[in-house]
């Protein structure tokens, strides 16, 4: 088996970094031996052979499972489907991997990745019902404009019970959610003037409205502004995905905040589940400056990708602060979050932390510390050459961030400096001063310290998010990464 290395090219180009796969036994393709095995199932186990986080756990990814191609081609057609293979080979489901994915259609994959995705505008957040441990609700976040949520005047706080006269329970909503068509049934939240939240209650009202999701580019730049306080001019920036294609919209935004001097930032990302871990990058350092070049995050790969890059090319596993000449230069930042706040969003806060004054104001986040890459059926994985007879691909974990001194496996999420939680009965209005969350941040900056009901986390059941293709994702950005990796082939 020989190993091939080139070294790393400019800045954005296609990260280019697979292996292909790796066998003990050398066996030779089936088709050679006039045996057939199923193409898709013969990209599937490849590709998670070559790139697997978890390789190691598997049994049936081991170089030597098998040794001949018959055996290989038999274990390939005990699945029915590349679904069914796929999920056999994934570690720990329901604790460790939750993440990784197999589309049948890398088309709208790709688009969503790009922002593009099927939305009827409204964005939700989903919690038991008070005294309950089985009903739940829904709360409006926000809803995006020119959708059909906005058309049927839906807005922030609004509260819903029901979806198609349906009470929603932690069995159904899922399936009732799902739906590309459905009549949202809503209700009044009563919190019978009391901070206590056992008491409340959840009143069906006769406001039924009908929406239907439709292709949507969602920007994730929601809201931008510069607020004014007696002493100094405060940035505040609700970013609600890391979406490569809007990075030149993120560095504008920043380009405003510097020419207008301002000496504070709020980054509010508690509705942002993830994304781009090179835009994670960016902003990083649009918010510092003073950290060019210096390690803002490491990566682990699977053992055996590991063990070649620490060998061969350590600067491989490194991410380092990038110039830009409209980076702020902060010493400190106050950050927002929720349960909702997820991966890239969790990265540019385990990775300044060590770097600069993190102000952490919310509840604990998501959790989840691994990023995956998506995997087309080509001889390096790449789009380019893809197999034409198939739209397959692949998004399986391939590697854990660690910050600058080694903080990873933030399994319960990270906690904050100060906990509020959003109160269902009463969110505020997003981007104004009063806003609970941001009023609290800007107390913080000018030291006006008031009193604020500081409300206990309630649990969240999950969001709207949970019906997009990646949910809570961190990805490499194949697309616009900032450096090309190096590529390693394996031939036997």
């Amino acid at each position: 088996m020989q190993i091939f290395n080139q070294n790393k090219s400019t800045l954005y180009l296609i990260i280019l970094f697979f292996f292909s796969i790796i066998l003990v036994s050398c066996f030779e393709d089936s088709d050679d031996n006039g045996v057939f095995a199923s193409d898709i199932n013969d990209f599937v186990w490849k590709g998670m052979n070559a790139t697997y986080l978890y390789k190691q756990n598997i049994e049936d990814l081991s170089n030597n499972r098998f040794s001949s191609s018959e055996e290989y081609t038999d274990f390939l057609n005990l699945f029915e489907n590349p679904e069914d293979l796929f999920e056999s080979l994934i570690y720990q489901r329901e604790t460790v991997d939750k993440f990784s994915f197999i589309v049948d259609d890398y088309i709208e994959l790709q688009q969503y990745l790009s922002g593009i995705s099927n939305s009827n505008g409204m964005e939700y957040g989903l919690r038991y019902a008070p005294g309950s441990s089985y009903d739940i609700y829904g709360y409006v976040r926000y809803v995006h404009p020119n959708t059909n949520a906005e058309e049927n005047n839906i807005q922030r706080g609004d509260v819903f019970n029901k979806i198609n006269n349906t009470p929603l329970t932690i069995d159904n909503y899922s399936d009732l959610l799902s739906s590309d068509n459905y009549t949202v049934n809503f209700a009044n939240y009563l919190d019978q003037s009391t901070s206590e939240t056992s008491d409340d209650q959840i009143i069906s009202n006769d406001i039924n409205i009908e929406l239907n999701k439709v292709s949507y580019e969602k920007n994730p730049i929601h809201i931008s502004s510069i607020i004014e306080t007696p002493n100094e001019s405060v940035g505040y920036l609700m970013f609600n995905r890391f979406i490569g294609d809007y990075n030149d919209e993120l560095i504008n935004v920043f380009s405003n905040f510097k020419s207008n001097n301002i000496s504070n930032l709020i980054l509010d990302l508690r509705y942002n589940p993830g994304g781009s871990v090179h835009t994670s990058i960016l902003l990083s350092s649009l918010i510092t400056g003073q950290f060019t070049g210096e390690i803002i995050s490491t990566e682990q790969w699977n053992d055996e990708i590991q063990a070649y890059y620490l060998n061969n090319d350590p600067e491989f596993l490194i991410n380092r602060f990038i110039g830009n000449s409209n980076s702020l230069n902060l010493s400190r930042v106050f950050i927002i979050t929720t349960q909702s706040s997820a991966s890239a969003s969790e990265l540019v806060i385990n990775c300044l932390d060590p770097y600069i004054d993190v102000i952490h104001i919310g509840t604990n986040t998501y959790g989840k510390y691994q990023a995956s890459v998506t995997l087309y059926d080509s001889e390096n994985y790449t789009i380019e050459g893809a197999n034409p007879n198939h739209t397959y691909a692949l998004q399986p974990l391939v590697l854990k961030t660690l910050n600058s001194i080694g903080n990873t496996d933030y399994f319960n999420g990270l906690a904050p400096d100060i906990i509020l939680e959003e109160n269902t009965s009463n969110l505020g209005v997003l981007g104004d001063e009063n806003e609970p969350l941001l009023a609290l941040a800007l107390q913080q900056i000018t030291l006006d310290r008031k009193v604020i009901d500081l409300i206990s986390p309630i649990k969240l059941i999950d969001d709207s998010n949970k019906f997009e293709l990646l949910q809570k994702e961190m990805y490499i950005d194949l697309k616009n990464d900032f450096f090309k990796k190096n590529e390693i082939i394996n031939e036997f």
